[in-house]
């Protein structure tokens, strides 16, 4: 609601001055009858109607534009204080900053928040990982060697902004693709001739059943492993170093093909001792 000006608050001590009611003021003037009784307390109080000094900055925004911020953000939680502040004509048909955005959600109790990232650790899943740790802490090196460490990882040709929306878990993927064109071709004939064990991380398609039955029918063993663990696997360090590795290339990746390309170049280049020193760890 805008301020009463000075004349109008001026009229109003008259008025009241002169015997009339806070009531009938407020009705004679069309004006809310708390703020003729709060400019009148403000008159016995400091004997002026002008407001008072303070440090503040004035409002660039009316109680109508602060309404419509926080519908704009509790419709779309995504939505970034900059696209928000170019979109809004402030008082006196001046822009308004990102940060008077941010104050005005922040008055409303809305904050931002940073996405939570990797895989939330449930009661039951961390007593399955301390069950299977238990279960294989004596087994030897040459156990460990024995053993074919499989995962998929994403290279991104920019770096992300966290802002991704899953629309199918784990990122999709049929289960007839990942037998006939990971398993069959390339990871069997690998076990077979490098007489090994298997290691996934259950996720789909990897425990699809058409998968498993294959496996089986291959006597491709399986190596047990809890559910949600990928940081147990040494592989997540492997794929570590191959992204700082792409990114440190010079110069970076302009396009998917550039991408590939440095990323089998990269992948050819990490040293087998770096490979060895990951399973020696486990």
């Amino acid at each position: 609601m805008p301020q009463m000006s000075q004349v109008l608050r001026e009229r109003t001590i008259g008025m009241l001055t002169a015997g009339m009611t806070t009531r009938a003021v407020a009705c004679e003037l069309n004006v809310h009858f708390f703020t003729i009784s709060r400019l009148q307390k403000r008159f016995r109080e400091f004997g002026s109607t002008s407001n008072r000094p303070h440090n503040r900055r004035p409002r660039v925004t009316t109680p109508a534009q602060d309404l419509h911020i926080q519908h704009l953000h509790l419709q779309d939680c995504l939505r970034p204080a900059t696209r928000t502040a170019a979109a809004t004509i402030g008082l006196h048909n001046q822009r308004i900053s990102s940060q008077t955005v941010r104050n005005h959600l922040r008055e409303a109790h809305l904050h931002a928040r940073r996405p939570h990232r990797g895989l939330k650790l449930t009661a039951v899943r961390r007593r399955n990982q301390l069950e299977w740790e238990h279960a294989h802490i004596r087994w030897r090196l040459a156990l460990w060697r024995g053993v074919l460490f499989t995962d998929k990882s994403w290279f991104l040709l920019y770096m992300a902004d966290d802002i991704v929306v899953d629309r199918v878990a784990h990122g999709g993927g049929g289960v007839m693709g990942y037998r006939d064109e990971i398993l069959r071709p390339t990871v069997v004939p690998f076990i077979h001739d490098h007489h090994l064990m298997l290691q996934h991380d259950n996720a789909r398609p990897r425990v699809a059943r058409i998968c498993t039955q294959y496996l089986e029918a291959e006597n491709i063993p399986v190596l047990a492993w809890p559910a949600y663990s990928p940081d147990m696997s040494p592989i997540e360090h492997v794929w570590d170093a191959l992204d700082r590795r792409i990114r440190q290339r010079v110069p970076v990746p302009a396009n998917i093909q550039q991408l590939r390309t440095a990323i089998e170049e990269k992948w050819t280049n990490i040293p087998q001792a770096t490979i060895n020193n990951l399973i020696n760890s486990m």
